[in-house]
């Protein structure tokens, strides 16, 4: 009860504050909501050092141990669930020659990070909600034969080659001509043997979240963390960075999930099938999870445009690009 560190059952003095217990106390088991929503300050439920959260602020981890509180609709609560990714590219220079890499690619980008300008190049341990999502699409659409389809092609080809032979000889052909051969091909095609069906896309997610409503431009659609790696949330391991408090709270995070998943299966059903004719998701959302990830963000200056680069600091990966 005084410094709300979390003691075995049977223990009889608390580890952390020596204060003595009853055997089988209440007290064993913190509290798990330690304010009302209108507090203005309060007391970190692991080790009670004082917190402050700033205004707008949802999501604080305590500065001296890690803890970290959110505000739900019932006040402050212990997070329960708080994992991190531990950083491995911690080097400046590792993580530009990385960035060099993803830059310097195709004839048009050679040589743009030397004819660049660094403005930003900053590691921070970034909050995120993993929401676990469970989606069903049904996706109807016509769906036609690879042999026919190559016949169509074929046959416009034909056409094509025909008519810019013809034109040659004949001093010319007419777009509207063309355009005949094209449409009335493809149509001619996508009609033989063409069928109607019906396609499930069953799909489970750990999605991230962003917490920071700052940086919701930074918000992955398709990016996936390596969640293999996680851990339990440890303070003393990434105490040298920066660690940022996120002002979104689990609930609506739950809700952007539901409607970036819902985004994701349609973008998913589009890249899979062709000729759509209708398409329905439903979508059952879990508990939260607050995972911090490291994140390294770039910014450059190229002859007065922006190039904007999010990194991932555990794996490598890119989590956002602007500007290349």
């Amino acid at each position: 009860m005084k410094c709300g560190a979390q003691l075995p059952e049977d223990a009889l003095y608390c580890s952390k504050c020596g204060t003595k217990l009853a055997q089988g106390s209440p007290a064993q088991t913190p509290q798990p909501v330690i304010a009302p929503a209108g507090a203005v300050s309060l007391k970190c439920p692991s080790c009670g050092a004082p917190i402050t959260p700033k205004f707008g602020e949802m999501v604080i981890t305590c500065e001296y141990c890690g803890s970290s509180i959110a505000l739900s609709t019932e006040g402050w609560k212990e997070i329960q669930k708080h994992t991190m990714l531990p950083p491995k590219i911690y080097d400046k220079d590792e993580v530009l020659r990385k960035i060099h890499d993803m830059m310097d690619r195709g004839l048009l980008h050679r040589h743009l990070q030397e004819r660049s300008t660094l403005e930003e190049l900053n590691l921070v341990m970034v909050p995120y909600w993993l929401i676990t999502v469970s989606a069903r699409t049904t996706v109807v659409a016509s769906d036609v034969p690879t042999e026919v389809s190559k016949v169509a092609t074929a046959a416009v080809l034909a056409g094509v080659l025909g008519s810019v032979m013809s034109g040659r000889r004949q001093g010319g052909f007419g777009a509207g001509a063309l355009d005949g051969i094209l449409i009335g091909t493809v149509l001619s095609g996508s009609n033989q043997g063409s069928q109607v069906k019906e396609y499930k896309m069953d799909n489970n997610y750990n999605y991230p979240v962003i917490a920071i409503k700052s940086l919701a431009q930074y918000q992955p659609l398709y990016y996936e963390f390596n969640l293999a790696e996680r851990k339990l949330f440890d303070y003393n391991e990434i105490k040298q960075l920066k660690v940022l408090n996120g002002d979104v709270g689990e609930e609506t995070a739950k809700y952007q999930a539901k409607t970036l998943v819902d985004q994701l299966q349609s973008n998913k059903a589009h890249e899979q099938y062709h000729m759509i004719r209708s398409i329905s998701t439903e979508i059952d959302v879990g508990e939260g999870e607050l995972l911090h990830a490291p994140v390294w963000f770039v910014r450059y200056d190229h002859k007065g445009a922006k190039i904007i680069l999010v990194i991932d600091a555990n794996s490598g990966g890119v989590i956002y690009s602007f500007g290349l």
